[in-house]
Parts: C-alpha cells; structure tokens; sequence
C-alpha cells in the first residue's frame, strides 16, 4: 500500500474506535455476490426501446423513465425485472462478511437485495431496516445495526426508487431520509464501497451538507477503480480516462471525499482485511492450560497471569479467553480488579469469557463445541497469548491439545501470534514454530518487535520481564 492509503486505513480505524464508523454500500458491493448492475438490470429494458445500453450507461435512470413513458406509465415490467434479479440466490461476499463483522452501527445503500441485512444476521448481529419513511419513526428492540435502503427494498419493487419521476420527486415524498442522511455525514465517517457518485440523490445531499458546513464538512472515504491499459481502446482513450478520472477525484474533494485507488477490486477485500485486522489488534485473545508451572511455581505463574491481564486492561485492551486450567481465575480477577479500580473507564466489552461446557446434552459432540467456541473467541481478537500448555493425563504431564487447536485456529484467522516460550511446555513448542518463520508470517513488521518477539523465548526472564515485553509488542502493533 502507498503512504496516501495507509494513512487514510489508519483514519478509518481511528473511527471505528471511536464508534463512529458509517458505511454507504452502492451496487458495485453486490456485483461482487453475483447480483446484476444497473448497466445488467435495464438491457432488456434498454433492447425493448432500440437502445443501446452499452451507449446509454449513464443514462439508466432515463432509459427506466422511457420505458414508463412508452407503456402509459406503468412499470410492471420494471417492477418484475427487480424481482427477478434481486430475489436470486447470491453468496454473500468476503467483503460483505469482513463489514458486518465490524462494529459499524450505520449502514446506507441505494441497493434493492438483502444481502447487508443477511450478512449482519449471519455475524449474530440485529438489523433494524428502513426503507419506508414510516419505519423512520419505529425501532426494533435490541437493534445493532440500522440499515437506511434509501431507494426501496426488492419486497416492494412498486415502491422502489427507478425512475427519473422517482428521483425527481425524492426530496419530497422521502425527504425524511434526506434528513437523516445528512445528519449522519454531519457526523459521522462513511466509507462509499460500491458507488459511483453518479447518483442524483446523493449528489443533492452532499451538495446541501456542502453548502451548510463550507470548509467545516467531515472527511469521508471511498474506493475508486483506478485506470488500467487493460481499460482503454488505446494510449489517447488511456490519457483521457486518466485525466477524466484525476478531475473527478478532485471534485469529490468538494464534499471533503478523499479516495482509495486500488489497480482491481480484489484490493478491496486486502484492505478491508487490514481495516478489520488493526481494528482487532485491540483485541488480545489468552490462551493458557497448566497442572503445572514450571520453574516459576505456582504463586509466581498465577501472579504474573493476574498483572498480566490487569495491564492489559489498564492499557485499554479487550481480553477475549476460556476458563483455561490453571490459568482462567487468573486472568479474570486481573481484569476484574483493574476493571472495578477505574468504573470510570471500563466497557462492559473489555473482558469476553468463553468458558468451556463440560457437557453437552444436544446432538453435537462435545469437540464440535469446544471448537466452534474456539472460533467464536479467535474471531473476536486480533492478537494471540499463548501461555504454558500442559495438562494431567493419566498421571502424566502432557502437552495441550486444546491450546494447540486454539494455536492453528488463531494462526488460520491472521491473528498476531504470541508464544510466551519462557513459560515452558506448549508455549515454548509453539514460540519456536514462529521464531522459525515468523519473518514468512509477518514480513513488513517493525524488526524491534522481532527483536522482542525473540526475547520471549528465554526461560530465565523474570516474569517481570516478560510482561514488560509483551506489553511493549501488543502497543507497538496498535500503532
């Protein structure tokens, strides 16, 4: 990634902590789930006028309105059309799983489907949806995410917003919206994923926040497609797509819009991943099993896990854990005291416990759950402690099976992966797997957090130390 685009992922991940975060999704975000285009959904419309679309791309609100025009005003076939093609089956998208997953409470598109409001089901999350000026008025219970369809919902095509009438007549009969959109780029920071600005509605939003705000208006962010030869018809369609499109980044700078090129759209999915991943690495997922303690004893063990968890509180991160033998009471009342020494500052999210059932009386095996919790706890970090690993089996010591599942699932979801090998056991096996690659796993990381990353293997670091060291890493990857 360029300086400009790392700078801009850090500014979005600054809103996101902050709860801040809004998301304005155009059709571009569904094509990528298999639905049609604009351009794909008026074709037929387009081919029954003579038209041809591929020379009217542009123009599809018109060709809509032609359509009416030509058929006394009614719009069956267009309502029809709708249903057809956004009722189909469709996958939902990596991208649109990665945003669902984020703490993002707004969500605004001018798409028809349903996959927003699936996808944000699927991540265990409530949407509250919203595409009649009515529902403005309602709120479902226990809601995690509203999500504003400004331009209607494929349930209700005759209500969907498609021809020029219908955007003509917008500010008017859903001014609401117009009201409630404009708040929210007010204050909030969106992210347009999917859109292409050629929207009239959009257009006379933005230019009303312009107007009323001058120089005072929030930064907001977009992905934009940048120019390719592979485009062009030849060199002279290349140097005036280019400029075309170095004109129009510019004049979204109007509306304080600042742009992430990317060469393919795959390059989205990359940095939403680095969106989400930074966002998490606040997150710190404790991995710990131990009958025994090794060379620091019991006392010293239970006493570094205590402070160790307590700091990482202190230092404002989320401890996602199990109730790990040997190491979960630890970790909880370290959390715990740091939590009730300052109310002021605890979230009621700063410490997620998973503990383990024993029994399972429904038709899944007992492993499936333990894995499925697994999952669930390394899906909610960005980072990964690993400490001791041993269990009693049989009257012998052995090596966490449990930790070690927990180990390749956290590696499997690109959590940062911390080994404290100096706790012996298990996490001295696992320190040594990535020591030995580590420069494979994390290529373009700072080298002093190599450098610390090492220290963490020495058994003969106090537990002071130690702590001192991972605290210093886990800050410098949030940076």
């Amino acid at each position: 990634m360029d300086r400009v685009t790392e700078l801009y992922i850090g500014e979005i991940v600054t809103a996101l902590k902050e709860n801040n975060l809004a998301l304005f999704c155009g059709a571009g975000l569904s094509v990528q789930a298999g639905l049609v285009n604009w351009k794909n959904l008026m074709r037929p419309i387009a081919d029954e006028l003579n038209l041809d679309i591929d020379k009217e791309e542009y123009n599809l609100i018109s060709i809509a309105q032609y359509h009416c025009n030509e058929n006394s005003f009614n719009r069956s076939k267009l309502n029809q059309r709708l249903i057809e093609q956004f009722s189909a089956d469709a996958v939902l998208s990596e991208n649109h799983r990665i945003l669902a997953r984020l703490p993002i409470d707004t969500f605004w598109t001018t798409n028809y489907d349903k996959l927003i409001e699936t996808a944000l089901i699927e991540s265990g999350k409530t949407p509250d949806v919203k595409y009649r000026k009515e529902q403005l008025a309602f709120t479902r219970p226990k809601r995690d995410a509203v999500v504003y369809k400004m331009h209607g919902d494929v349930d209700h095509p005759d209500q969907a917003i498609l021809t020029r009438n219908d955007y003509e007549s917008y500010h008017v009969k859903m001014d609401q919206f117009i009201t409630a959109l404009s708040g929210d780029l007010v204050s909030k920071t969106f992210v347009f994923i999917g859109f292409s600005f050629f929207d009239p509605n959009l257009d006379y939003i933005l230019s009303r926040v312009r107007i009323a705000y001058n120089d005072n208006q929030r930064r907001h962010y977009c992905f934009i497609r940048r120019i390719g030869n592979n485009q062009c018809l030849d060199v002279d369609d290349f140097t005036y797509r280019t400029r075309k499109q170095d004109l129009f980044i510019g004049d979204l700078s109007r509306f304080n819009i600042k742009a992430i090129l990317v060469d393919d759209y795959a390059q989205i999915t990359d940095i939403l991943h680095e969106i989400e991943n930074r966002y998490k690495r606040k997150s710190v997922f404790v991995s710990g099993a131990a009958h025994e303690f090794g060379s620091w004893g019991e006392a010293e063990a239970l006493r570094f896990i205590h402070e160790l968890s307590k700091s990482l509180i202190k230092a404002q991160f989320k401890i996602v854990s199990g109730f790990g033998l040997g190491v979960g009471s630890a970790v909880i009342s370290g959390a715990l005291e740091q939590i009730y020494m300052n109310p002021s500052n605890s979230k009621s999210d700063q410490l997620i416990l998973r503990p383990f059932p024993q029994e399972v009386f429904g038709t899944q095996p007992i492993a499936t759950v333990w894995k499925r919790y697994r999952e669930d706890m390394c899906s909610r970090a960005g980072s990964a402690i690993f400490l001791f690993g041993n269990k009693l089996t049989d009257g012998k010591i052995t090596l966490s099976n449990g930790m070690r599942e927990e180990f390749e699932i956290a590696k499997t979801k690109g959590l940062f992966l911390l080994p404290i090998g100096a706790t012996g056991y298990l996490a001295k096996e696992l320190w040594e797997e990535v020591k030995n690659s580590f420069d494979t796993l994390y290529p373009n990381i700072d080298i002093s957090i190599k450098d610390e990353f090492m220290l963490l293997g020495d058994e003969g670091k106090k537990p002071a130390e130690v702590l001192n060291t991972i605290l210093s890493v886990l800050t410098k990857l949030t940076k």
